[in-house]
Parts: C-alpha cells; structure tokens; sequence
C-alpha cells in the first residue's frame, strides 16, 4: 500500500499512549508480585503434587461441576434477555441465547468477563439490528448486573460467615460482618432509588433511566444465582479436607479473588486469581490441592464452553448447504461471519499457551520411555524445541487471525499441524494433540472469513496483545522454574540431551522462544513506518483524478480538495482519503475505486491508525458496505440520511410540483437564466465565482470548511461541472456538480450567491440542475446529507443526540441544518441512511469531536463560523 499524507496531522496526545502504557506496566508489577508469592506459597510443594491432585480427583466432580457450569451460562444468558427487557428490544430469544453465549463464552476465557464481550457483542447486536445507544445501554446494564452480584454473593458470604475461629481469612470476624453489611446495604441503595426514582439520572456526563423496581430485584436475583452457580462449580472440584471451609467462606474467596483478578489488568487473572484465592484458604486447605481445583475449574468453566463455541462454528460452517442442519445454519448465520475471527483467534492463542506450558513442564516417564522405544534421543530433542517455537507463532499467528489475514490463517493450520506432530513425537503428549487438533479442524472450513491479503508483519500488536504474550511467556517460565527449582543449575545443562532431560530442554526452549520474540520485536521496531508527511502533489491529485472520474461514488471528488491524506492499493487503481485529528484516523466515506480493493484497503486503513496508536473511524459511509466495517470490530452510529432525486421520474409537471414552477417563472421573470460551464470554460468565469463567494461568507460571518464540505480551491472547481444563474450578463449565483461515472448520479456542492441574485434563486439551480441531470441521462440527483435525521431518541440516546447536536450544528451552521431537511423535501428525494463506523461506547464523544474539528479546520471553528 502508498500513503499520502498531510502535514502537521494531530496524532494521539502523547498523555493518553502514557497512560495505556502505564496501565500495562502496572499490571505487569501486579502479575510479577503474584508470581513470586505463588512460588514462596508453594516452597515446599512441586509439581508433581499439583499434578496428582488433578489426577486423582473423583470424576464424579467433574460431572457435578459441569452441569453446574451449564447452569450458569445460562443464568448468563439471562442478563440479556433482561437488559433487552429493559431497553425494550423484541429481539428473538433464539438469538439473544446465541449472541450471549458467544460473547461470556468469549470473555470469560480470554479472562475479562468485565467486559462482557463488549466488542464481541457490539458487532454482534449490530448485525441484529440493534442501535449503537441500545447496544451500549445493554453492555452498561449487564455491567451493573456483574457488579450487583459481586456485592451481594461477597456480602452475604461476609455477613453470614459462621463463628467459629477467632479469625477467617487473617481478618477479625466482627470486620468482615461490617464490611458484608456495608456491600449489602449498597445493593439495598440500589433497589431503592430504582423503586422510587424514575426520572433520569445524569452520572459522569451519563443519562439513563434507572430500571423499575422487578427489573432491578430481578438484577440482582439473576447475578446471584450466577455467582453461586460459578462458585458451586469450584466447590465441586475442592477437596473438602477441613469442616472450618464451609461453602459460604470458599464463596468469599472465590469472589474477592475473581475481583483481584479483574482489578488487576492481568489477562486471565492469571496467577493473581489463583494467587488471591490459594493465599486466602492455604491455612485450611492444603494449597496443591486448591491449585489443582482451580486448574479443574478453569478447564470446565472456561475451556469447555468456548470449545462449545467452536463446535456450533464448525457445525454452521459444515452445514451449508445440508438440509438437514439447515435451519441451525440459519439460527447462526447472522453470528459466524461476525464471531469466527474472534473466537479462532482466542483458541489458537490458546492452542499456543498448551504448548508453551507443556513445554516448561516435565514429561511423563512412562510416555517418555515409550516414546524413545519409537524414536532417537534426537528427534524428541528437536520435538521439544519446535513444539515451544510453534507455540509462541501459535499467540503471534493469533492476532493475525483476529485481522482475518489469509496468510495468518495458512500459516495457523501449518503451525497446528506442525504442534500436533511435535507433542506426540516430544512425549506422547496425546491430550494437548488432541486439543490442538480440535482447533484445526473446526479452522479447516472457514476458510471464507480470512479474506485479507496482506502482510503479516505490517499488523500492530496493540498493547492488551502485548501484555498477552509477555504474560503468557512469563507464566510459562515460572512454570519451569517452580518444576525444576530441585535442580542444581549449571552451565552444563545446557549441553545435556539425555532422555529424561526435562530440565535442558526447558532452557533451550525458553531460549529459543525469547531470541525469536525478541528478533520479531526488533524486526517491528527497525521497520520503516509507511505514514509520511507529506501533502499530495499535483502528479498524485492527477492520479486521483482519473480514479475520482471512473468512479460512481460522487463522494471521491473531496479527494481532489488536497485538504486529506491519501492511503492507494497497490496497483493505484483505488484509495481511502482521510484525516488525521485528536488521536483519530477519519476516513472520509468509503473506500474509492476497483471494488476489489475496498476490503483490503478498510483493513489496511485501520493497520496505519493501530500503528500510530490512534482510533479507526469511517464517516459517511453507505449502508451496502456496513457488514465490512462490522467486520473490522467497528460499532456504528447513524450519522443522518442522504437525499436523492430519481431523475427519470422528474419533471416540473403536476400539482405537487406547483411551487417549483413558481420559482422558475419569478427567477426568469426577473432576468434569471441557468447555464452549465465545463472543461476549460470554467477558467473564463472564476474570478466572477470568486468575488460571489467571498462576498457569501462575508455576509454570514463564516469562514471556508473543509473535509466533508468542498471549498474554494481553483484545481478542484476546474474538475467539476459549474451550473450558474446570471441576471443579465452577470452571474449572481453558482453551484458546482459532481458527476459519477456510468451516469449513476450528480452531486451538488458549493452553493452561492450574491445578494443581487432574485429571490428564490437556490431553488431554482437546483431545478436546473436536475433538469439538466436527466437530459444528461443521470439516474439520481443526490442533495446531499441531511445530519442528525432520523437519530434514535432512546434512553440513552439524549446524551448522543446532545453531543452530535452540537458538534454538528456548528460544523456547518451556514448551512442551517434545522431546515435543511425540510428545504431538500420540496424536491420529493428517497432519503438514504449514511453512518459513522468507529469505536464504540465512551470514546465516541471524542470521536465526533475530532469530526468536527476536521470539518471545521480545528477545534475554534467547531465553535465560531
């Protein structure tokens, strides 16, 4: 890909990539703390205590713990349907069970149930017809649904804590009763202001409706019965080895350390949850055997449910076309194309941390020795190595998954095969074989969703990836160290290749996997960055030129301006335009050109904003290209509707068109008459179009805008049409005219007169010009977009409609947007729905700022005309 950009584009201010970093350098302090007090908590124990925990555990347990996990992904799945309840959505109940299962079954095994799924679900309840305002109202609610739990489960347990010891947990037992009734009262706060309260209510510049008093005691019924359905599952797998551990106090530490886990920003939790929750009972609890219930947990409540996911992905992707399931494929064919990269991404991620631990950890001895009767000392060696190097591609390859690149996806079934073959070969490792050959072959036949060719390398990790992989790395390391902490280090190991040499090929594997890491991450760094500072030239806006006349998006002509920056395919042949304000990368519509390009360009796009830490957005886009943008994890707000005039029906005849012929008889009456000027008799009549237009701003106080607007720029007029209106042999008003290519539409642009122009004289051009539109053979005549038509005016709408009023009424107040819809009316168009694709939730406010600084040449003209 080219880029073209401009000058002195605002990035992101360098406070906020500080505070990102500094949130994942504190998380980084928070999971290397747990570490350490992991291994001083299991100083005395090794792994093959933990691991005999596992194994000897009762399989009955299991059982009981996974019908209570399916319990609780059910309880789960009431969350939606209560907050659709309550932003009264008749969304199907079918569909909401999917979407709630795909979305908790997400996050809760990438570790951030906090979350909720929230992108996940984001594009999820987008493709369902669900609004931007209603979907982030349902993510809100659910999170207060979450957080009800936690005080009443954690309260509860405090409050009602058994006497017995003169302390639980370290703590006096008077101290954690007060603090049970301080959570428990705060839920009671809650219940009350929702059955009193039912006028709105303003929060951190948030305005909500609270819920009713049942919805709000159903909240925290439903969060309830979660929790202890979740806890119930860890409680099935813990040995009961002391009467103090009653179920209420394993709830309390189960839910102070699944908060510490979330407050933390560790992916996963990991080792702060099993740190919290092991530190918490050790004294009553022998602490391998709370190790292992938690490793047991992790797997039925986490694992399980995502391999779930991935079966009803496989099943849908197999089933098109069969009769036989065709109706499941129906049920799913509104989430798959939507959930596949994510969920493909988070499983082989996955599929690589089991071989980076299988790696730090011992092999069996009986599967060693029966794998060494089968094969040399030397490729168990070489198995080893590949495996734990294939691993670490496997959490790379997984970002690239994610970003739907062919090549990620190729790659990622030639590493899973790989990965099968060498965890047989290292130690008949048949259990991580099999977990890995699962992912391959649910991968296999999706084949479709990975449909970008591009560079893998040219990808940027974000921060949360990085932590991701350090921590992942980090843990596996531990892992190692905590299996061989018995042995006697030395620079001899590392030259000892011996059968039961667990302990060497550890320290080569791990060796290997940071040099690769770490040539990767210097590779990354080395590279040169493709964003330049440079204005397009006159070479490149003739370039743009013939793509913008070849093309039937009107909309390509605001390239031409030179105010934007210009990212092109790699043939030339197609580009995206865009602007760079605030921390935001503002692509100006649709990508332009060979439809061909125009999903590797969107992905491409959003590759440029992630590598300089901004914000993806896309403004006034069409509804056509909508599934894309979802594709790309956007949300989708609706920005206004776009009026366009069927011209072949247009005429001046009828009774409706009465007021029409009106304007032409007293326009002409007073010596008015329309021209069209194109090609090189634009040059004879500009410096007549230049004294109108100053003499148009100068009336109204304005200033020239820019981005979405055009403004006057002589090599931009030049590539239009210009229709005029003189009054005698002086021209009083004019219009410029975007032609699109196979005749499918005009445009209408600048617009503007001088006050010796007769009355009526805009609703005349625009007559004319569909006059001359359709004697031209145009299929429509577009008036442009009517901004903020046809917003949603829900619950949480107010304080959108609020922000976008605003910004938006002053990005163009010239142009009088409160009867602007009504002016383009008279002319009976079909109104089409334009949107915003960008980041959802709390940084849209932001987003629409940084818009209307684009459009408005800075933040003053937001402001000021």
């Amino acid at each position: 890909m080219t880029t073209v950009a401009i000058e002195g584009a605002a990035l992101e201010p360098r406070g906020w990539r500080w505070t990102r970093w500094l949130g994942m350098a504190v998380g980084g302090v928070v999971f290397a703390v747990a570490l350490y007090s992991l291994r001083r908590e299991f100083a005395t124990y090794n792994l093959r205590q933990i691991r005999l925990a596992v194994r000897t555990l009762d399989p009955i347990f299991i059982v009981r713990g996974t019908l209570f996990a399916i319990g609780a992904y059910a309880a789960l799945a009431t969350y939606d349907v209560l907050a659709l309840r309550y932003i009264k959505s008749d969304l199907p109940a079918k569909r909401v069970a999917f979407i709630s299962f795909i979305a908790f079954s997400f996050s809760n095994a990438l570790g951030f149930p906090l979350l909720l799924g929230g992108g996940l679900r984001y594009r999820l309840y987008n493709a369902a017809g669900l609004s931007s305002a209603d979907i982030a109202l349902t993510i809100a609610f659910n999170s207060v649904t979450f957080w009800l739990g936690v005080l009443s489960v954690a309260g509860g347990s405090l409050l009602l804590t058994p006497s017995g010891p003169d302390a639980i947990f370290g703590v006096a037992l008077s101290s954690l009763r007060a603090v049970g009734a301080l959570l428990l009262l705060t839920v009671a706060a809650y219940l009350f202001a929702c059955a009193r309260f039912r006028r709105p209510i303003r929060l951190l510049g948030w305005e909500f409706v609270p819920p009713s008093g049942r919805i709000a005691m159903a909240q925290v019924a439903i969060s309830i019965v979660d929790w202890l359905l979740v806890a119930a599952v860890l409680w099935s797998v813990l040995p009961q080895a002391s009467p103090d551990v009653t179920f209420g106090v394993m709830l309390c530490a189960f839910v102070l350390a699944q908060v510490a886990g979330l407050v933390s920003h560790v992916p996963g939790g990991l080792g702060v949850f099993e740190f919290t929750f092991v530190a918490l009972l050790s004294r009553h609890v022998e602490p391998t055997r709370l190790l292992g219930a938690v490793i047991v947990f992790r797997i039925i409540y986490y694992l399980f449910p995502l391999a779930i996911a991935l079966m009803l992905l496989a099943a849908s992707e197999l089933s098109r076309g069969r009769s036989r399931l065709a109706r499941a494929a129906r049920v799913a064919s509104g989430w798959v194309p939507l959930a596949a990269p994510a969920l493909f991404s988070l499983t082989t991620f996955i599929g690589g941390m089991i071989l980076l631990f299988s790696g730090a950890t011992p092999e069996m001895r009986l599967r060693l020795r029966f794998i060494g009767d089968l094969v040399p000392l030397a490729v168990i060696e070489s198995s080893h190595f590949v495996a734990s190097l294939t691993g670490a591609a496997l959490l790379i390859l997984a970002h690239g998954l994610g970003r739907r690149l062919d090549a990620a996806y190729y790659l990622t079934v030639a590493a899973l095969l790989v990965g099968i073959v060498a965890s047989l070969l290292k130690g008949w490792d048949y259990e991580e074989a099999a977990a890995l050959a699962v992912i391959l072959v649910t991968l296999l036949p999706a084949r479709r969703h990975f449909y970008r060719r591009s560079s893998l390398t040219a990808e940027f990790l974000s921060v949360r990836w990085i932590l991701m992989i350090v921590t992942v790395l980090a843990m596996s390391a531990w892992l190692g160290f905590f299996a061989y902490k018995n042995v006697a280090y030395s620079n001899e190991l590392w030259w000892q290749f011996a059968l039961r040499g667990d302990t060497p090929r550890f320290f080569r594997s791990m060796v290997g996997v940071s040099v690769g890491i770490a040539l990767i991450a210097l590779h990354r760094l080395l590279r040169p960055v493709p964003w330049k500072s440079a204005a397009p030239d006159a070479p490149t806006l003739d370039r743009v030129e013939t793509i913008v006349h070849a093309s039937p998006d009107t909309l390509s002509y605001l390239a031409l301006l030179g105010d934007k920056s210009l990212l092109f395919s790699d043939d030339g042949t197609a580009f995206v335009m865009y602007g760079v304000e605030g921390g935001s990368f503002v692509a100006m519509g649709d990508p332009i050109g060979s439809p061909r390009h125009r999903k590797d360009l969107a992905w491409e796009f959003r590759a440029l904003a992630d590598r300089q830490g901004a914000a993806t957005v896309f403004y006034q886009v069409r509804k056509h290209n909508l599934p894309l943008y979802l594709d790309m994890g956007l949300s989708l707000l609706k920005l206004g509707e776009e009026g366009r005039v069927p011209l072949r029906d247009f005429s001046l005849d009828g009774g409706a068109r009465k007021r029409l012929r009106r304007v032409v008889r007293v326009v002409e009456a007073a010596g008015g008459r329309f021209e069209m000027h194109r090609g090189s008799e634009i040059d004879a009549i500009l410096p007549q179009l230049k004294v109108i237009s100053d003499e148009w701003l100068a009336a109204r106080g304005s200033r020239e805008k820019g981005f979405s607007l055009g403004f006057w720029n002589e090599r931009y007029l030049r590539s239009t049409s210009i229709a005029v209106v003189r009054r005698g042999e002086e021209i009083v008003a004019f219009a410029n005219l975007w032609e699109g290519a196979e005749k499918e539409e005009v445009t209408v642009d600048l617009m503007r007169y001088t006050s010796r122009a007769p009355e009526g004289t805009m609703e005349y051009l625009f007559v004319q010009s569909m006059l001359w539109g359709r004697e031209a053979g145009f299929a429509h005549f577009n008036l442009g977009m009517a901004p903020l038509s046809g917003l949603e005016n829900r619950q949480l709408a107010p304080i959108w409609n609020r922000v976008g009023s605003l910004l938006f009424k002053h990005t163009e107040n010239f142009y009088n947007f409160q009867g602007l819809r009504g002016f383009k009316q008279k002319f009976d168009p079909v109104w089409e729905p334009r949107y915003l694709a960008s980041r959802g939730g709390i940084a849209l406010p932001r987003i629409l700022t940084n818009v209307s600084a684009l459009v408005s040449r800075g933040l003053r003209g937001v402001i000021s005309k």
